[in-house]
């Protein structure tokens, strides 16, 4: 029987990285950003990288991740982010530079800066949130929207003669001469939480070894964009997006 209110630090189930302002956050319940926000964290400081890290900040959901992380960050015009970070790592190439952005920013009016990034090489990271929906501006589809998916501009579903077929971002990523790591993780569960740590901290090491471009996507859900609870929002992502986007590394030529 406990005596006072005193918890030992081995004894607790949940300890927020010292990285992570209290600043409450904006995503809606259910939302993987704060996971991902969470373990990003956590990957920081334990590389000891705290006031060498820079992050670029997506237009999207993730518009206000320099709120909730106290590293260094800029903020990217849509689509951008991954040419900030290109030009950041030139002028510092002891910092370590990753982006964050959603399939929005990345796989629609960002394909460009994002493809020739990769193909680069440049010694970042890209963390690539796919949601399959525009989560912010109302629900609409996205380039990686599954076929038959509804959406508020496909209310009957997506179909490939009118809407073209869902984008495989890290595909075609994998192809590329300047990546070094391309995976795809997510985070609906704890076995997958530490899988997707695991991850982005090599896709981390990976660009401050110079080894080359790495990309990680995590499919995650948008409970508010497919008017789903959490639990049958993860419940549905497992059955239909996984099928179209299975996890696991996809290139990996770090050795580490």
């Amino acid at each position: 029987m406990m005596t006072n209110n005193i918890i030992s630090e081995e004894n607790l189930v949940y300890k927020k990285p010292k990285l992570m302002n209290d600043t409450p956050m904006h995503y809606c319940p259910g939302c993987s950003h704060g996971t991902v926000h969470k373990l990003v964290a956590e990957i920081i400081e334990e590389m000891n990288m705290e006031d060498k890290t820079v992050g670029i900040s997506p237009v999207g959901c993730a518009v206000f991740a320099y709120r909730y992380l106290d590293i260094d960050w800029q903020e990217a015009a849509h689509g951008r982010a991954p040419a900030v970070a290109c030009a950041i790592k030139r002028c510092w190439p002891d910092r370590l530079v990753f982006t964050y952005q959603g399939d929005g920013d990345l796989a629609c009016i960002g394909t460009c800066e994002a493809i020739h990034s990769l193909n680069r090489g440049d010694n970042i990271t890209i963390i690539f949130i796919n949601n399959a929906i525009y989560g912010m501006t109302g629900g609409q589809m996205a380039p990686t929207t599954l076929l038959g998916q509804k959406t508020s501009t496909c209310p009957y579903g997506r179909v490939s003669d009118l809407h073209g077929f869902p984008l495989k971002v890290t595909e075609i990523a994998a192809t590329l001469e300047g990546t070094c790591y391309v995976t795809r993780q997510s985070v609906d569960t704890v076995a997958s939480i530490r899988q997707a740590k695991k991850a982005i901290r090599k896709a981390f090491e990976s660009s401050m070894k110079g080894m080359g471009s790495s990309l990680v996507e995590i499919v995650s859900t948008c409970s508010s964009g497919w008017k789903l609870s959490p639990a049958k929002a993860n419940q549905w992502m497992r059955d239909n997006m996984l099928e179209f986007y299975p996890k696991g590394d996809l290139k990996d030529t770090t050795g580490l």
